[in-house]
């Protein structure tokens, strides 16, 4: 398969777990407001923040005020995450190579481009809100359903994964890192800081989950420690590293490549995570996203940023 192909692969599964997470966050912070007394909640500036567009945000706004915010996030054409960039960007990238996906998936990413553009009011408006998000969030799904369901399970298939799983750590880093930098616990908001760790559970649909191998009590160090090291949970960043580890065994050429996807494995697995506070805390998850970033590059260099080649596996050798 062209390296061609499955860099535009990549690049798909990317966009479009970008702008599922998106939606999400966007979806539980207002849940959030509504939960907690007025003046106690964060607002959207943190959801700024997350997707790592405050300097650029800030070029053009004077506030983070929820029309201001929502409007970047949702269809900002001058923010390359918000829903509506990545979605078209997905389907750009997937119109390229309309002759080898499958039409389901090519008319599952159609048919989002044209619903997140053609509804954008609904998703501006507290009453449509809800509802708009919803559907974008399941059409992800249902993009992501097609593509295992009908696309040949080979390199175009590994490369679609691990830009799926890569973007997923990225954005659990971030979420567990400003939502635990943000957290009022000052005395207004003690009283509210479970709420808060539950919103964040809840940004990853995680909650569930986490009662069921954590414990009914939502606490700190048992959220850090499900997000960064859970083994089952499909959204935890070390989940997600096992995952990108199985993808490259089979791909020629990966050997430095899942070397450096081990080293941050076991930097993982070897910090007790429990025991980081908020400066710490945020000292080492920038420590990880550098590393993802790295694994990033080591995957372009190696696959992505040569001319045109055919990937195979060493058994095709």
């Amino acid at each position: 398969m062209l390296s061609r192909v499955c860099e535009t692969l990549y690049w798909v599964s990317r966009y479009i777990e970008r702008a599922e997470n998106v939606a999400r966050l966007i979806n539980v912070n207002n849940m959030l407001i509504m939960d907690l007394p007025k003046g106690v909640s964060t607002g959207w500036e943190p959801l700024i923040d997350i997707i790592g567009m405050r300097q650029a945000y800030q070029e053009n706004h004077t506030d983070f005020s929820e029309p201001k915010a929502l409007r970047y996030l949702l269809i900002g054409y001058d923010n390359n995450s918000s829903i509506l960039n990545s979605v078209i960007n997905a389907r750009e990238n997937a119109r390229t190579i309309r002759d080898v996906i499958p039409r389901d998936v090519w008319e599952e990413i159609n048919s989002l481009y044209y619903y997140v553009k053609d509804n954008q009011n609904e998703g501006l408006s507290k009453r449509g809100r809800f509802a708009y998000l919803k559907k974008i969030i399941e059409s992800t799904h249902m993009i992501f359903g097609t593509l295992d369901a009908t696309l040949n399970h080979d390199h175009g298939y590994t490369f679609s994964r691990f830009g799926l799983m890569i973007e997923r750590a990225d954005m659990s880093s971030r979420i567990l890192d400003i939502r635990s930098a943000t957290l009022i616990t000052n005395e207004v908001g003690k009283p509210f800081e479970n709420i808060q760790w539950i919103s964040l559970l809840r940004s990853m649909s995680a909650y569930q989950m986490y009662r069921q191998q954590m414990g009914v009590r939502v606490q700190r160090s048992d959220v850090i420690e499900f997000i960064m090291h859970s083994e089952v949970f499909p959204r935890s960043i070390l989940f997600c590293l096992n995952e990108l580890r199985k993808m490259m065994e089979p791909v020629i050429h990966s050997e430095e490549l899942i070397k450096l996807i081990d080293q941050v494995c076991d930097s993982l697995k070897n910090e007790d995570v429990r025991m980081l506070k908020n400066g710490d805390l945020h000292d080492y998850v920038d420590k990880i996203q550098l590393k993802l970033a790295g694994v990033h590059n080591q995957l372009a260099e190696l696959y992505f940023l040569k001319a045109p080649e055919l990937i195979e596996t060493e058994a095709a050798e």
